[in-house]
């Protein structure tokens, strides 16, 4: 039963007045309370997260607690929490988007203890804010109501504990209500985890950068920043057209002086600016980190610049000999910050003498981030010495405008400098890659020995699929060593006369349900990040590395699309998707499947499914598989020609395998050299990306998620105009066509490097692939300007990419639609589709830059297939990542 309520709300206006609002406001008494204890049976959510059932004690944490030690509350030894709609929306009011996402993906993980409670909603739990009564004093109330009702609710077989920092809470709350207790979060970490001295040293490091922080607020001896204008100011400015929102992005070769600001929502739309907005120095970035959103006023064109094309070894020097600047570009100033995006920052302290001299108090220490576009970074600790050979995390905590630096505070050692695990940890840190372990919650949702997979024809769902196990010759082609096998392919003559060829994929979403832990998890991490010694997977190795990978003599699922293909011309008659089951007769690599395709016959010693039979079996075998991958490359060759027509592109990337010594060190870096059956598995995945891609998007024109590729923005082409001018020819950047056939006529017969140089600044002047929800945009900004395709998404990569999860899903329910068997509620809506696919280009990002190393790291991978891709964990000395600089290509 609900009761009605009012709730009055003061919303602040565009132009700074308050605005009073009446909204209703609804109650219930079965709000989930998510403890084992329940009594009176609350109606949990389906999945949801429950408290255990061994703790002593629950903890519910005051807002301020959560708004200020949340790093704190995410440490697993913190069980039992119960975190409060009031202090959720706190968190979210006065600590904004990021941090209340944080809290977010804390309550979703299942190998975190903790619950939310909807207090608010709750007929006995909530409290109405009295006349003139202050939010935060209501705030604290609400949550000690919370927690009494909590008490009485579970029948008083558990106390409760507040914990808090407001005094005053303590002598107001303290014993009202016995089994529930108020203490100081100090106190209760002290004496309820003695044992954990992490947790006390990190409550310590924070409370001390707070304070530091008001005393420096209260001593303002002069401003060396302009000060932030108002959110308010800074939204009608951007509104009017006066000022420029955008996200800052800090060269990271002259991080002192340069930083560009990239063009976001509505001011990418209206603005009549055609590039990046330059930011020349420290003062003009106005103490703007990079990453963050930010309001940017344009200076005067007599006050515009260049950015500088050549690279400094001292940062701090301001001009470098036989240093120029480029053509002049809009500049401007950072007049406010939107959204801060702070986040862990690995750091390295000072050696001792600097220290000493850094400051009147030895406990202030500069410490130098890991990240050179970041600046340094003031803390406070009594371990300086002892932490110097050390990579640490610290995190900010503000930048007041009379400070040079931004105030931080220490969280915790990662180890010593120079250590692998250290350095791979600095890598996995500062890219925000999470690969803590699987949970239990997830695992339990796998097969297993107790509960083993395996096919049954018995049930409706394989009675529905196609059983290509004795009709098809299926196959693998891969990196040797490739564990996680997403795709497959077959082709076969057909009873009149024509071709069928079929490319299957691992059907994932068959263990995988939407929204199941496993499902959140995948989502959370959206893709598997790989370096050259591991990889830390998307999915449970049970799945990854097993029942969902595509492996030789074994039955497995997938999700095929099968095209029948005119016998001569090869061109597509018809096409069908669907679930189906299939064994692969072969998992091939690919310097072997070029070895059979050169009509090598000794490569059946490489192959194991044939090695050990006869020589008859053997050559027979050999003949069908090596007929199979011919006729494979011939239709490859013949869709390549179809795209070559359109426009499509062939770039170069520098293609290095990395070899490892015994102990797992990179011993080397080999160059590698391209096969013709690289180009027909690409094109064969191309295929069948693009039709998905059509497939869905009839289906569902409004929420299915596609790819595109934006064409580069033509300034980028400069240097590569100049280049081919130097030696003599023209290149035509006018559409990908004109560009394609000027890079094919651009060769040097006296110098063949020539044109895989070309082709190199070519990769390098191309924008940045991305997910979209085409609901989001017109059908005229789909096409994907590399590929030459009007429609074009991720099918192909279930295992390791949660795109393709998503599409597979949407695949599935436009052919349930074709049946009349409507099934939407696995899918996004446009406006959900649309965040997670901001989610997905991030993680995308963060892969690309922390675990691969190639010539072409922006997200341009559809061009260069995943065999051309370097793994490489480490850092490239700034003279070999000159390229990377160039601000607009996104890093």
């Amino acid at each position: 039963m609900l009761l009605r309520t009012e709730r009055v709300l003061l919303l602040r206006a565009p132009r700074g007045r308050s605005v009073r609002i009446v909204r209703e406001h609804y109650l219930r008494e079965d709000v989930p309370c998510a403890s084992r204890l329940c009594p009176g049976g609350c109606i949990q959510a389906p999945g949801g997260k429950q408290l255990s059932e061994d703790l002593t004690h629950y903890v519910v944490p005051d807002w301020m607690v959560v708004q200020d030690y949340l790093e704190i509350l995410e440490m697993p030894e913190l069980r039992g929490l119960i975190f409060t709609q009031t202090a959720c929306q706190a968190v979210q009011h006065y600590r904004g988007r990021r941090q209340y996402n944080k809290l977010r993906n804390l309550l979703r993980d299942p190998r975190h203890d903790c619950i939310l409670f909807a207090n608010e909603f709750q007929r006995y739990s909530y409290l109405p804010r009295e006349k003139d009564e202050p939010t935060e004093k209501w705030q604290t109330r609400c949550i000690y109501n919370a927690s009494a009702w909590y008490y009485h609710h579970c029948l008083e077989q558990v106390p409760i504990v507040m914990v808090t920092e407001d005094e005053e809470a303590i002598q107001q709350y303290g014993s009202e209500t016995g089994g529930v207790f108020v203490v100081l979060f100090k106190s209760y970490l002290e004496n309820f985890l003695p044992d954990v001295v992490s947790a006390q040293e990190l409550y310590d490091s924070i409370r001390q950068a707070k304070q530091e922080r008001g005393c420096e607020t209260q001593d303002n001896h002069g401003k060396e920043y302009s000060e932030h204008l108002p959110l308010q100011v800074l939204e009608a400015g951007i509104k009017s057209g006066r000022y420029i929102q955008g996200v800052l992005n800090v060269n990271k070769h002259r991080a002192q002086l340069e930083a560009f600001v990239r063009l976001e929502g509505a001011s990418s739309k209206e603005s009549d600016l055609r590039s990046d907005i330059l930011i020349h120095g420290n003062k003009a970035r106005n103490r703007a980190i990079h990453g963050d959103v930010v309001a940017v006023e344009m200076l005067p064109k007599n006050e515009w610049k260049g950015r500088l094309s050549a690279l400094s070894e001292n940062e701090a020097d301001d001009k470098t000999p036989g240093e120029t600047q480029s053509e002049l570009m809009p500049t401007g100033r950072v007049i406010g910050v939107i959204q801060k995006n702070w986040r862990d920052y690995v750091v390295t302290f000072p050696s001792k003498e600097e220290t000493q001299s850094q400051a009147r108090n030895a406990q202030k220490i500069l410490v130098t981030p890991w990240d050179y576009r970041i600046p340094k970074i003031r803390i406070s600790t009594h371990q300086a010495g002892a932490l110097q050979d050390c990579r640490v995390i610290v995190r900010i905590d503000s930048w007041e405008a009379n400070s040079l630096y931004p105030n931080g505070h220490f969280v915790r050692v990662l180890g010593k400098i120079g250590d692998l695990e250290v350095e791979i940890s600095t890598i996995l840190v500062e890219n925000s890659i999470c690969v803590s372990p699987f949970s239990e919650a997830q695992m339990r949702e796998m097969p297993s020995s107790e509960n083993p997979w395996s096919i049954s024809l018995q049930e409706e769902e394989e009675q529905e699929r196609m059983d290509l196990r004795d009709t098809h010759l299926v196959f693998s082609i891969d990196p040797k060593g490739c564990e996680d096998v997403d795709d497959a392919l077959s082709i076969r003559s057909l009873a009149n006369g024509n071709l069928e060829l079929g490319v299957h994929i691992a059907d994932v979403t068959h263990f995988v349900a939407m929204n199941s832990h496993t499902d959140i998890e995948a989502r959370t991490r959206a893709t598997t990040y790989y370096l050259p010694d591991r990889r830390y997977d998307m999915l449970p190795p049970v799945l990854s590395a097993d029942l969902c990978s595509l492996l030789g003599g074994v039955d497995r699922y997938a999700v095929s699309v099968m095209w029948e293909l005119d016998r001569l011309s090869y061109e597509i008659q018809k096409v069908w998707y669907g679930r189906t089951i299939i064994r692969s007769a072969y998992k091939l690599f690919y310097e072997a499947a070029q070895r059979l395709l050169d009509g090598d016959l000794s490569v059946a010693n490489d192959i194991p499914e044939i090695m050990q039979l006869g020589e008859n079996a053997r050559s027979t075998r050999l003949d069908e598989l090596r007929a199979a991958v011919q006729r494979l490359t011939d239709v490859a060759k013949h869709v390549r020609a179809k795209r070559d027509i359109g426009g499509a592109l062939e770039l170069e990337g520098v293609e290095v395998q990395v070899q490892l010594d015994d102990k797992k060190n990179i011993d080397d870096l080999l160059p590698k050299q391209p096969l013709e059956v690289h180009e027909t598995i690409a094109e064969c995945m191309i295929l069948a990306n693009h039709w998905v891609a059509k497939k869905i998007w009839k289906s569902f024109p409004h929420q299915a998620l596609l790819r595109l590729h934006p064409p580069p923005c033509q300034d980028f082409f400069t240097a590569l105009r100049e280049c081919a001018e130097a030696k003599g020819f023209y290149i035509d950047t006018r559409n990908n066509k004109a560009l394609a056939d000027s890079l094919e006529k651009a060769h040097d017969p006296a110098d063949p490097l020539v044109n895989k140089l070309l082709r190199s600044m070519a990769t390098q002047a191309m924008s940045v692939a991305e997910y979209f929800s085409t609901g989001s945009c017109a059908e005229d900004q789909f096409y994907h300007y590399g590929l030459a395709l009007d429609k074009y998404t991720h099918f192909t990569s279930p295992i390791r990419r949660y795109a393709d999860i998503i599409v597979h899903r949407l695949l599935l329910a436009a052919i349930w639609k074709d049946r009349q068997e409507d099934n939407r509620e696995s899918l996004f809506s446009n406006k959900d589709l649309v965040e997670l696919c901001k989610h997905i280009n991030n993680r995308n990002r963060v892969r690309d830059q922390g675990c691969c190393v190639s010539e072409k790291q922006r997200g341009f991978s559809d061009l260069l297939p995943a065999w051309r891709r370097v793994r490489v964990a480490c850092r490239i000395p700034p003279t070999l990542q000159a390229q990377d600089c160039r601000h607009s290509c996104g890093g």
